[in-house]
């Protein structure tokens, strides 16, 4: 009961020091599918389950969990996807405008305390809620190199080797600091970032239909970017050759 004398306002805080308003968008995200980001020498891995899903969606076209920001940077997003495509918007205009102005990709995390600046600023006047929404960023400049932060509602940011945002947070980062290692290959992240999600997700087991996932990679001999986001057909191949589902050929040479 007394929480709801303090609770009303995003800019009241409690007698302990406690913005209610805050925590309870972090309750929020808490609801939303898992995404995970696994950071390694040559490369990130980003994946996030889905919560969303029927046989009559478009899985082609259907975005709720990847997103792309510029050439070199990607956003996994645990939350409100309302919410979280008003940020996306803004992160793409700064992204161009500075690009527009310096001739080169915006460095990741400029970018990110950009978007965190205006997460804080939903916390501190009348009349606005803070944003329901987390984001785990991926992204590569030339001067730090490949990158993964995380930011949510209060607008703190930091950065991390391997972060989990979502429901079941607490299991999935026990898994990844039990199994990350900083000499890992992206095929060893992308086996690492399934089984993770396959043990904590809260279905029976996890689909190519529930789940998101996306790599961004640096060619040795070019220095290029590439990031990709995958379809439902690569994400099932993933899921096969990681032993996570067993292949359809396989099952029907069981039953017969």
């Amino acid at each position: 009961m007394g929480s709801r004398r303090y609770d009303s306002r995003t800019t009241i805080f409690s007698p302990e020091g406690r913005l209610y308003q805050v925590e309870y968008a972090l309750e929020s995200i808490s609801h939303a599918g898992t995404a995970i980001g696994i950071m390694v020498e040559d490369g990130i891995v980003l994946a996030a389950e889905r919560k969303v899903t029927s046989t009559l969606l478009e899985q082609d076209t259907s975005i709720e969990k990847l997103y792309k920001l510029s050439d070199k940077i990607t956003v996994a997003v645990a939350g409100l996807t309302a919410d979280a495509e008003i940020l996306i918007n803004t992160a793409r205009v700064h992204a161009q405008e500075y690009l527009k102005s310096y001739n080169e990709e915006i460095p990741v995390e400029i970018l990110v305390r950009r978007l965190s600046d205006i997460k804080q600023g939903y916390t501190q006047h009348g009349g606005l809620r803070p944003f329901g929404v987390s984001f785990i960023y991926a992204g590569y400049d030339d001067r730090f190199g490949f990158q993964l932060y995380t930011s949510n509602p209060s607008g703190n940011y930091t950065g991390w080797k391997a972060i989990s945002v979502g429901a079941n947070t607490s299991a999935a980062q026990t898994l990844l600091q039990m199994d990350y290692k900083d000499e890992m290959s992206v095929d060893e992240a992308i086996e690492l970032a399934l089984k993770t999600l396959s043990k904590t997700t809260d279905n029976s087991s996890l689909t190519y239909d529930r789940l998101e996932f996306a790599t961004i990679k640096k060619n040795k001999d070019s220095g290029k970017i590439y990031q990709k986001i995958y379809k439902p057909a690569e994400i099932k191949e993933l899921l096969v050759k990681t032993k996570i589902v067993k292949d359809d050929d396989e099952d029907t040479e069981m039953k017969l």
